[in-house]
Parts: C-alpha cells; structure tokens; sequence
C-alpha cells in the first residue's frame, strides 16, 4: 500500500480500556490520539463501564468516536467477563478495525480472547506494570501470570513501559506472538499548561477551607497526585506526616479518588491528623494543581511508569519516590530527586527535612528533574513508537 492509499483510507484501531477514570494507561491512549496522525489512523475507542467518565468525555472532546462496553469490569466476575467477551466480539465485526490496541490488564485478557475468536484481527497490548506486581494474596498474584501467560498467545505486539516489567515478562516467559517492545512515556514540558503557583495554591486552599478552616499561614506543601488504590501507598504518606514534627510549617494534599478513600480518611482521622493530611477529592486536569506542591512525594508500592513524576519534574519540583516499576530509570537518587525503598515512611520523612533544610538542593534538584525530562521522556519518542508499531 502506498503513502497515498493509507491517506485515503486509513488504518481503523479500537482501543479498548477498562475504566473512564484518568489513571495512566488513560491518560496514555488520551495522549496518543491527542497527537496521532489521522490522515493515517482512525481511532476508536471503547470503555467499561466503571470510572466516572472523565476520561470519555476528553475523548470526545478530540471528535473520537467512544463506545461503553457496559460488562467490562475491573474485578474478576466470570459471567460479566464473558458479557464482555461477547460484547467486545460484536463490537469488532460492527467497526472492523485492522488493529485492536488493549490497554489495561482486564481489557487485555477479555479483548484478546475476543479476538482470538474471530481470528482475523491483529492485537497490541500495553501493559503500564503488571497486576500481578499488586500487593495481593500469592494465589491472585499466580492467577493473573497464568492469565497473562495465557493471553500473550493472542496477542501479537506487548508494549510495556518499564525494564522491570520488560525483564519479568522474559524470565515468566510471557510470550506474544511476535514481540515484546519498551515504550517510556513521554510529556511534552512546554504544554503542560500548568496554573502558576499561587493560583494552584489558592484553588487548593478553597477546597480545604470548608472543612478544614483556613490554612493560608501553610509555608510548605507535600503533594501528590494519584487515584487512590492500595497499590499507590497514601497509607504511608499519611504515616510520614504523622512522624514529620514541624508544627504549623507543613502539610501534605493528595489529588484523587477511588476505593481507598474511606479507610485513608478513617486513618486520618485516628491519628489526629485533619489539619495536617488533606484528600482534597478528584480534580479535572489534576496536573496542572502540581505548582502549588513544595514537594512530591509518590508512595507507590508497584508502578509502571507514573506520569505524575514527570508532572512534578517538569514542573521544577523536588521529587521523593519509591523504587518500583520505571521510577529507578527517571530518579537518579541525590541528583535529579530521591528515590528510596517503598514502605519505609521514616525514608520519606529523612527526605523531605534534607530537602527543606537546603534550599539550594530544592533548586538543584527542580532544575535536574526538568532536564531529565526534557532530554530522556519526551512526548514525540513516544507517539512516534507507538505509531511505528500501528
């Protein structure tokens, strides 16, 4: 096929994601049809049910076709997962599409076995850090490998977006048809289109003044951005607060929702912390609040490659993060932020007291971090993988 015929007819993907919340393998596939080439690719895209529809609706903003797949499901449930296997089987013979791109861990197995089904479609998956990497019970952890092992088979490409994900799927042997491909995220630091510090400030201080009363005397702001599972670890920023004693100077606000919020806030709330540890709640656009930060601070027990670090980064933050998933391939500890070992609140705590003692390493490590960024994970190495491989 010539230049010219792809122009005329361009190669139809549906995408395929489990949730519409904004969590990373969203805002991956948002960015990527924010940035693809349509003269080349027609994108469509289907999403489950779950999730609030943030995520939806930003596609549809871009003019993209979005369907729900209204059994797809984040939690294991063999009659809505076979709901969904044939929902996703129609779906495909009504748009036809010549790639089907899966991008999340139940989407990749229901997706791919639809498609092994009808046989005459091809399949990438990316994977943004295996689920089987989640602080589960040993018998899920084994479930998830022998289903991921399993799927691999109908699947033609894996992407995935850090080494360490790279090297487990070699040593597990999960094998796809033709290939596994690393692809970094990538942000592009000159659009990011960030509130400037003291409005991102004030916005933040008017959702926590209803509740909590007024906190403008604050002098520093530990920050993070992320939707709230057990896997995100809030439950051991909120630790750190409570061994961090420097009364009246910090406090520390999480961005974000999801299952955990309830028993976060009931452990708040037994260490007397109301006036120390905020979950101010989703935020639309939740990166451009990261000026208002003084610190990042990502918990994290498993990643994949986070893109709130580089939202942090590329705003000039100082970043503390725990060395899971792609964190050890942008953090290089001492220089560019520090990286230490998850579940260890008193290394947070070490951390964020070195970095407000010294603001010259404040400086130093917000410029670094900003480098990192613009030089190694830039937005168009990643659209231009992605689309070398569609």
């Amino acid at each position: 096929m010539t230049y010219m015929e792809q122009k005329i007819n361009p190669k139809r993907i549906l995408f395929i994601i489990t949730q519409s919340e904004f969590g990373g393998a969203q805002r991956f596939i948002y960015n990527l049809l924010s940035h693809l080439n349509r003269s080349l690719f027609e994108p469509i895209v289907a999403v489950g049910r779950d999730g609030g529809g943030e995520f939806t609706e930003s596609l549809r903003n871009l003019g993209i076709v979005v369907y729900t797949i209204h059994s797809l499901r984040r939690d294991i449930d063999l009659i809505s997962d076979l709901k969904a296997v044939k929902e996703i089987r129609r779906l495909i013979r009504a748009t036809r599409p010549q790639t089907l791109f899966l991008g999340s861990s139940k989407a990749g197995f229901v997706g791919s076995l639809a498609a092994m089904l009808i046989q005459n479609v091809r399949v990438i998956y990316r994977i943004g850090g295996w689920t089987f990497n989640d602080p589960w019970p040993k018998w899920k952890k084994r479930l998830w490998i022998w289903l991921e092992k399993l799927s691999a088979r109908w699947k033609d490409i894996i992407i995935v977006n850090n080494l360490r994900d790279f090297h487990q799927a070699k040593k597990l042997r999960i094998r796809p048809r033709k290939n596994i491909v690393l692809i970094h995220n990538g942000i592009d630091p000159y659009k990011t289109n960030f509130l400037s510090r003291d409005e991102a400030r004030l916005k933040l201080f008017e959702l926590i003044a209803p509740r909590w009363g007024k906190v403008f005397q604050t002098k520093n702001i530990i920050g993070t951005t992320a939707n709230l599972y057990l896997t995100k670890g809030i439950d051991v920023l909120i630790d750190a607060a409570r061994s961090l004693n420097i009364p009246d100077d910090c406090i520390f606000i999480v961005i974000g929702s999801g299952p955990e919020k309830q028993q976060l806030e009931a452990k708040i709330k037994k260490l007397d912390l109301g006036k120390k540890v905020f979950l101010v709640g989703q935020i639309p656009q939740a990166a451009r609040y990261v000026p208002a930060f003084d610190i990042f601070v990502l918990p994290s027990v498993k990643e994949g490659f986070p893109w709130s670090i580089l939202d942090a980064m590329v705003a000039k933050l100082p970043v503390v993060a725990t060395n899971v998933g792609a964190v050890p391939e942008i953090i290089e500890d001492g220089k560019n932020g520090f990286l230490i070992e998850p579940q260890q609140p008193e290394a947070i705590v070490d951390r964020i007291k070195k970095i407000l003692d010294h603001d010259s390493l404040r400086q130093e490590l917000g410029i670094q971090a900003h480098q990192t960024v613009l030089f190694k994970f830039n937005l168009d190495a990643m659209i231009r993988q992605t689309e070398d491989l569609l």
